[in-house]
């Protein structure tokens, strides 16, 4: 299996094309769902598991692996189907998110495709408001389910929002609220939006939800045609890297080649890897990025650019 992903290192460049590559698998029945292989490490064959007293019941052991100790989350389960303990021919997908190692326990892999993000599309309207999709694809004839790992991982570890005393700057935080500044966020996941929205309201700052790129570049897009500054609207915008229809990368490169949007400020907020987020922070232009989910880190983020701002003279 892990010649299923041993060419993941030159992928990097799919991204910047508004383009992914998918890992596909299924749980307890026939339905295909999948996980971008940016954020997989490696697929192996389930392993012996060692119980762990006390934790929530979709982890179903620990496992040792490249010198780790790692949590294993019974996927089916923790989305609401049935569960996989004790089933056979499962296997483990080991994950980073969020600069954590956890693995998903599943059943039968299926493989890895390459499409574009223009094919990826948001879960429908109809899937109400606890499903655990961040989008749907199409192969083969069959519907793809895209899974809000963020979304499963919240449900598992309660997630923080609060920012620190020592981080807070309280002047600031009268200012943004006396200006009524508000970022735009642009992510397919809900879960992780409201965790960034929640730590941003302690430091005075409304947000502005788009649910992908596209969405995002269509509503900024309709303020310049009306004659709005989008950099008096927005203070920034802050992006999910991986979203339906455009990702983050090529939200970014669409406002730096518009002259109304060009200098608006954007952070990439994502849960991929550091170095890699670097890298394409500078390819496609982004002015900063941020690993998920760091409420000190965003707000220091937020509230550093303010000042640099305020000391500029752009916000009075």
């Amino acid at each position: 299996m892990s010649k299923l992903l041993q060419s993941v290192d030159q992928r990097t460049q799919l991204v910047g094309e508004n383009r992914l590559e998918l890992l596909m698998f299924r749980l307890a029945g026939r339905q295909l769902f999948a996980l971008n292989v940016f954020k997989i490490q490696e697929v192996v064959n389930l392993p012996k598991l060692t119980a762990l007293p006390h934790s929530n019941p979709h982890v179903v052991g620990v496992t040792h692996l490249r010198n780790q100790t790692i949590s294993v989350i019974d996927l089916s389960a923790a989305i609401g189907g049935r569960s996989l303990k004790n089933q056979e021919n499962c296997n483990l997908i080991v994950t980073e998110y969020n600069r954590s190692i956890q693995a998903f326990l599943v059943g039968a892999v299926d493989r890895i495709v390459n499409l574009n993000w223009e094919l990826v599309l948001p879960p429908p309207k109809g899937a109400g408001r606890n499903h655990f999709l961040t989008a749907i694809t199409r192969m083969d004839d069959e519907i793809v389910e895209i899974l809000d790992v963020e979304r499963v991982l919240a449900d598992i570890v309660p997630y923080e929002t609060d920012v620190s005393e020592e981080i807070l700057d309280h002047e600031l935080v009268d200012y943004a609220l006396s200006k009524e500044l508000k970022i735009l966020m642009a992510d397919d996941s809900i879960t992780a939006y409201r965790q960034a929205s929640a730590t941003l309201s302690n430091i005075g700052i409304e947000t502005v939800y788009q649910p992908d790129g596209l969405n995002a570049l269509r509503h900024l897009k309709e303020l310049t045609e009306q004659g709005v500054d989008v950099q008096s609207e927005y203070l920034m915008l802050v992006t999910d890297a991986e979203m339906p229809e455009m990702d983050g990368y090529r939200l970014t490169h669409e406002i730096r080649s518009d002259p109304a949007l060009k200098d608006l400020h954007v952070i990439l907020h994502t849960s991929l890897s550091g170095s890699f987020n670097l890298a394409m922070v500078k390819k496609v232009g982004c002015d900063d990025f941020l690993s998920k989910f760091q409420p000190d880190e965003l707000a220091e983020k937020v509230q550093g650019y303010m000042r640099t701002q305020i000391q500029s003279g752009r916000l009075t």
